[in-house]
């Protein structure tokens, strides 16, 4: 779906049960971290200083939560359009690690039409490619009835 098409998104396009549009990052690596925490910045040495995350007892660095957050909501803002987007929330529930696919997924879980639009509900979540869920979460998007 693109730009063009969700500004055009109206409230009688989507249902309960719809799936929205998958992204997939493949092979995120150490250079998306510091990228990241660039953009960001959170320069915690956890995400891009190898020595100090292993010192902390993990394997490698990792990505930030956000970073995996911040894909679920490109998911969103691809189906929905950026403008539409009136409420995101996620729960952290695993690390992203060198060399993961992220895959994220949604689905409309409600509807509620007031003010004249179309409240629409979702919940989403963002796995790796063993299927483990890095970050799990809802949203609303507002859309014009007419």
């Amino acid at each position: 779906m693109n730009n063009e098409q969700t500004e055009r998104l109206r409230a009688s396009d989507v249902a309960v049960g719809d799936e929205g549009p998958t992204l997939v990052v493949e092979n995120v690596d150490r250079v998306d971290f510091v990228k990241y925490a660039g953009a960001s910045g959170d320069f915690n040495p956890l995400h891009v200083i190898e020595p100090y995350a292993k010192k902390a007892d993990n394997p490698s660095v990792f990505g930030q939560g956000m970073l995996t957050a911040g894909y679920a909501a490109q998911m969103l803002t691809d189906w929905f359009g950026v403008g539409n987007l009136d409420r995101f929330k996620t729960r952290f529930t695993a690390k992203l690690w060198p060399g993961d696919t992220v895959t994220v997924t949604g689905e409309v879980v409600d509807t509620d039409e007031s003010d004249g639009n179309m409240h629409v509900d979702t919940e989403f979540a963002a796995r790796n490619q063993d299927d483990e869920t890095l970050v799990t979460g809802d949203a609303t998007a507002v859309l014009p009835t007419e």
